[in-house]
């Protein structure tokens, strides 16, 4: 059966991607592994890979072109000649398939005299966060069909004089990430102080036990709150269509400033991991992006998160949930203070604060 692979998300802020090769045409055969594209954004360019061996039955992608992140970029298949589904017959740029509209969005579309076909939608219905970020990417205030009424939802232009400038694709995917915290998740926020001394001692004693330079305190607490992923499943979840959608894997997203780019790092499948394969295995997707060269699979689908403003002197942040997961944790440690902080803002729609109460506790103490 044909399958298809999407445009990657080379960092966790951007929703589209430079096109810059084509490397393969159709009819060719290619091997998992194999070059096909190369894609770039404002300060990153990474090679884009089969991720099965086949035959390229179509290209969906351009090149010297923008591509949204998720689109259809190539279909591969068993046979040179194999069909391609029906519903997939127009993949390029925008979504491969229009969602239907929440209500609230519905409303929106028709004041805005817009079709839901206009709109991609970052999830399985179109949203009206979907809309606002397809509004601002596009640095326009689209004018209303006629006899409509203006949006309802119109920020007011500041007395001060000023221009309005089109936001960059990578301001528009923080939009984009905010907006999901706002309008689909119940945002909350716990914070709790600890005493860092026994995790100090414990990540001493292991990076005298294998001889390592640098104290991977970060690393083992990330590790930790993986491994709290596996053990207490609820908080590696989301929530789909009023159901919870459980998912099996652990992949622990990371927070890394290179430069004034913010990346969302991952580290896949982290149940089948210990702890020396998870230090090994963040630490190279830590190299990676602070080369600005992540490849997909290193920089998207994170389903539980951590973050630290610990080399900052932050006492305290609350970070944005990424889309569809329930928590991430934030851990701060100002300096001369006696404590640390670990926090967390989570969706209410999946955990309690009780819940989030007894992970934040269970991180604050290292293993036995």
């Amino acid at each position: 059966m044909a399958s298809y692979q999407t445009v990657p998300c080379v960092n966790i802020n951007d929703e589209f991607v430079d096109i810059v090769s084509i490397d393969v045409k159709p009819g060719q055969y290619v091997n998992s592994g194999d070059i096909v594209a190369t894609v770039e954004t404002d300060k990153s360019m990474i090679d884009v890979v089969a991720e099965q061996a086949g035959y390229v039955l179509r290209i969906g992608g351009t090149e010297k072109e923008k591509a949204r992140v998720g689109s259809i970029l190539f279909w591969l298949g068993e046979a040179a000649d194999e069909p391609i589904p029906e519903q997939a017959s127009d993949p390029v740029a925008t979504d491969s398939v229009t969602r239907q509209p929440t209500a609230k969005a519905r409303a929106l579309l028709k004041r805005l005299g817009l079709a839901a076909g206009d709109i991609p939608s970052s999830g399985e219905r179109l949203s009206i966060a979907d809309i606002e970020t397809w509004l601002a990417r596009n640095g326009k205030t689209v004018a209303p069909a006629a006899g409509a009424a203006t949006i309802a939802r119109q920020d007011p232009v500041p007395a001060v004089n000023g221009e309005l400038e089109a936001l960059s694709s990578e301001a528009a995917g923080m939009l984009h990430a905010v907006t999901w915290h706002r309008d689909h998740a119940a945002a909350g926020y716990i914070e709790m102080e600890y005493d860092p001394k026994p995790w100090e001692e414990y990540a001493a004693g292991y990076a005298a036990e294998h001889k390592l330079m640098l104290s991977p305190l970060l690393p083992l607490l990330a590790f930790r709150l993986a491994q709290l992923g596996r053990e207490r499943p609820t908080i590696n979840s989301t929530i789909v269509n009023g159901q919870r959608y459980q998912y099996r894997s652990v992949n622990l997203g990371f927070t890394v400033q290179a430069g004034n780019m913010l990346y969302l790092t991952v580290v896949r499948d982290t149940q089948d991991m210990d702890t020396a394969q998870f230090i090994g295995a963040l630490g190279e997707v830590q190299r990676h992006a602070m080369g600005h060269k992540l490849p997909p699979q290193e920089a998207s689908g994170a389903t539980l998160s951590f973050s630290s403003m610990a080399r900052w002197n932050v006492s305290r942040h609350i970070p944005i949930l990424p889309p569809q997961t329930s928590l991430i944790v934030a851990h701060a440690a100002p300096k001369n203070a006696g404590h640390a902080v670990l926090a967390a803002s989570y969706d209410h729609r999946v955990l309690t604060g009780f819940d989030v109460a007894q992970v934040l506790q269970a991180l604050s103490q290292p293993p036995k």
